[in-house]
């Protein structure tokens, strides 16, 4: 069997999983299984049992995606999807040793430096024979950045979604029924955490909590776990419904409800959720420098009400982003979940599955495509993924199991108009073995078996704690060593548990910690200057007319510099700034220029003019393609925008150029029928002069024999000549023939050297930006009164102090 070339699987915007397979030989055919990553905006489901080569598959689909720039964001309930971290340029036996079993090579009898090498030449010659090299795996590893993160959990990279509860944008607003969907995943998802099932509709705790978001939430406020306590005290409502407050839930039930859940906010066991990256759906599809990312969200540690409150929030954050991106067709990013089957079920109403199901609805319209894996589609709401345009079929388990997917596939062709033929699909799926499934595709027509390609990360199974926190080491030393940075002697200072005076009339508020302290140190809080500020920017060209808000944060530990704004940082939107300070804080004490009132006048003015001089919006622009990037972007963004109208522009000039040559293929194929159809009837009228012509000699001879006319003869030379005529007929049929297939292949050879060169024009990752700087409006810029703020610092025995806060 012929080894792929890579010129015939490296194609623009298709994936390569593997060759198609015939079922009825039990033989891999040469043609390639090749997947348009369009496609896949329409979503995919994976379904088989242990051992069908699931896993396989999905992570060749991510690998492709990668090698796209499509970033992704998986979850991963096993520990399998880190098996993307291990995928070895080198192949040396070095780089299999570490993620191999003593217990496995004791049980092949022998050593596992002797395993290693064995695996080693198995995934070498397993690669070559599917005609991946090594520099496949490199250009895999370059085109992405893999991060395992570990929610409520420092195994990998900690992430937490307990900060706070921001408040959604300003468009999402206006959207009653995405906000409803949002209060309730979000309410819904932290009472499955303290162990209450609270039904939407009929749970005083759940009405009550959503009525609080979404009175905080249309006032623009975010609310932090630590705020929400408060709240369930106090609520900043009245009434709820047409009943008065306490007559719906008494002030005793409500100091309840908030005491479980300060005691879940309060218990050591729960510190770790407090720590890490604040959950953020750009962050985890982009690194800083706007290298596509793929997040693997590993949930394998998490109790299982742990695990439906983080999936529920990541959802309804996901959703959240969908609907601030534009339109597309082309594909965006992938999200990826294995073993949905407790996410999704088919009678009750889980809170991780409205956002499910908003994302199979409506995802395909902003380029997310959802791929979904599981091995008990039984479990599965069937009438939900009906929304599903693709599905892999590998070995079923049970006649159940194949009555579920059947059902799951009827809904889909039925969705998108196709014919099912259901007989024909339960004899396929009869026949998958091992690394063998049937993909249908609703765009594609007939469904196809395949097996997949070798997949070019190791997989060496479900990874333990201690593997994944090795994988991630230096990652989060490189981010400890960061916050290090930042750290600084404050030997000279004498923390005080007394709350130093601040000037009547500026406000003050206290900054939430976002890092754990260290046992022994001193927590301390250290004063620091806020300004905020509202800046309008236009631009009529661009058709820019953008407001833009920024908090500038100046820490003054050590006084205020006379250039303060200059030394200022942003503070992050996810601060969560408090009006009461945590007890376990003592105070530093305050600069003297932050004694006086009239300080803050100037501070106020100072920061007017710093940002009319120093803050500017940059328009960015693509030469060869029209306008700017919408809006107020980073270059990351609008690097983004532009590879996405890149992708667009690819999609539909291949399009284009497919239907332009399928018609000029067309053409020939037609002419290729009259052709064949005169080579078949010039090969008859050969044969009907051969034999007529072998008669007439024959005559010819016996007639000779007989005393025959000598007229036989001629008669018998002229068939000869009328055969060698025909014969003549059938070879320049057959030339024109040859010459019309030739017509096609040349077409062939055409329409790839068009989309090549499409792909060079098009290549996402070669995109020059042109910058264009412009200063807010200054008559427009508003500055809010300068506030005190309380940072918190941790101090060691040697007085060096390091923030708690990113």
């Amino acid at each position: 069997m012929a080894i792929p070339d890579p010129d015939q699987f490296e194609k623009l915007a298709s994936f390569y999983l593997g060759r198609q397979y015939d079922l009825s030989s039990n033989q891999r055919l040469d043609q390639l299984l090749m997947y348009d990553s369009k496609d896949l905006c329409t979503h995919a489901m994976c379904v088989g049992m242990t051992g069908s080569g699931k896993t396989g598959l999905c992570l060749a689909l991510l690998e492709e995606a990668a090698i796209d720039g499509v970033p992704a964001i998986c979850v991963d309930p096993k520990g399998d999807l880190a098996n993307l971290l291990l995928a070895f340029p080198d192949l040396a036996p070095s780089d299999f040793k570490p993620w191999l079993e003593q217990s496995d090579a004791t049980r092949k009898g022998m050593s596992v430096d002797k395993l290693a090498e064995t695996t080693a030449t198995r995934w070498r010659e397993g690669l070559a024979s599917w005609g991946q090299s090594p520099q496949r795996i490199q250009t895999f590893k370059d085109a992405v950045d893999i991060a395992v993160y570990t929610p409520g959990s420092n195994i990998g990279l900690p992430l937490t979604v307990l900060k706070s509860f921001d408040a959604p944008p300003p468009e999402l607003l206006d959207d009653t029924e995405a906000i409803g969907e949002k209060v309730t995943g979000a309410v819904s998802g932290l009472l499955t955490l303290m162990d209450l099932d609270a039904d939407p509709l009929t749970s005083p705790a759940h009405i009550l909590l959503s009525s609080i978001l979404t009175h905080e939430w249309r006032e623009g406020r975010n609310v932090s776990i630590a705020n929400l306590i408060r709240l369930i005290q106090s609520p900043p409502i009245t009434r709820i419904g047409v009943v008065d407050l306490d007559s719906f839930m008494p002030g005793a039930e409500r100091s309840k409800l908030a005491m479980r859940l300060n005691n879940l906010l309060a218990s050591p066991a729960f510190a770790s959720w407090l720590e890490g990256e604040t959950l953020s759906i750009d962050k985890l599809l982009y690194t800083a420098k706007g290298q596509p990312r793929v997040s693997i969200l590993s949930i394998a540690h998490l109790r299982d009400s742990e695990r439906m409150f983080f999936v529920t929030l990541l959802l309804n954050e996901l959703v959240a982003w969908m609907r601030r991106q534009t339109g597309t067709g082309s594909l965006r990013a992938m999200f990826y979940m294995d073993e949905v089957a407790g996410y999704f079920p088919p009678v009750a109403n889980p809170p991780s599955k409205p956002p499910m199901l908003t994302l199979l609805k409506q995802a395909r319209a902003f380029g997310l495509g959802v791929t979904l894996a599981t091995q008990n589609p039984v479990d599965l709401d069937y009438k939900g993924l009906s929304n599903i345009g693709t599905w892999f079929l590998g070995r079923l388990q049970t006649e159940r199991d194949k009555a579920r997917v059947l059902e799951g596939l009827e809904g889909a062709a039925g969705q998108s108009g196709q014919p099912f033929d259901r007989n024909r699909m339960e004899q396929i799926l009869a026949g998958l073995g091992n690394r063998v499934f049937l993909m249908n595709n609703v765009h594609q027509g007939d469904p196809v078996t395949f097996q997949t390609r070798w997949a070019m990360s190791f997989l060496a199974g479900p990874l333990a704690r201690t593997q994944i926190s090795d994988l991630m080491k230096d990652r989060k030393s490189a981010a400890q060593a960061s916050r290090e940075e930042n750290s600084e002697s404050i030997a000279e200072e004498h923390p005080s548990p007394q709350r130093p005076v601040i000037p009547a009339g500026v406000e003050e508020r206290f900054l939430g910690q976002s890092q754990a302290a260290k046992r022994g140190c001193k927590k301390v809080y250290r004063p620091a200057l806020v300004g905020k500020a509202s800046m309008h920017f236009i631009r009529a060209s661009a058709d820019l007319d953008h407001w833009v808000d920024t908090v500038r944060l100046l820490c003054c530990g050590g006084g205020v510099p006379e250039d303060l704004w200059e030394r200022s940082k942003p503070l992050s939107p996810d601060a969560e700034l408090l009006t009461e300070p945590d007890e376990a804080f003592q105070f530093s004490d305050l600069p003297d220029d932050m004694r006086s009132k009239s300080r803050y006048r100037t501070f106020k003015s100072k920061l007017k003019d710093y940002l009319y001089r120093h803050e500017f919006a940059t328009l960015y622009k693509c030469p060869g393609m029209t306008g700017y990037a919408p809006g107020v972007n980073t270059e990351q963004q609008a690097r983004r925008h532009f590879q996405q109208l890149l992708r667009e522009k690819r999609d539909l000039e291949t399009e284009k150029l497919r239907d332009k040559y399928d018609a000029k293929v067309q053409s020939v194929e037609k002419k290729i029928r009259t052709a064949e159809d005169r080579v078949e009837r010039e090969q008859s009228q050969y044969g009907q002069a051969k034999w007529s012509t072998i008669l007439s000699v024959g005559n010819s001879i016996l007639g000779a024999f007989m005393g025959g006319r000598r007229g036989g003869v001629m008669t018998a030379a002229r068939g000869v000549g009328r055969a060698t005529q025909q014969a003549d007929d059938v070879r320049r049929a057959e030339e024109a023939l040859k010459d019309l297939h030739d017509d096609i292949k040349k077409l062939e050879d055409e329409l790839d050297e068009e989309i090549e060169e499409l792909a060079k024009e098009c290549d996402i990752d070669k995109i020059e930006l042109e910058t264009t700087e412009i200063p807010p409006r200054k008559s427009d810029l508003k500055t809010e009164d300068v506030l005190v703020l309380w940072t918190p610092w941790q101090v060691d025995a040697n007085g060096i102090a390091t923030p708690l806060f990113d």
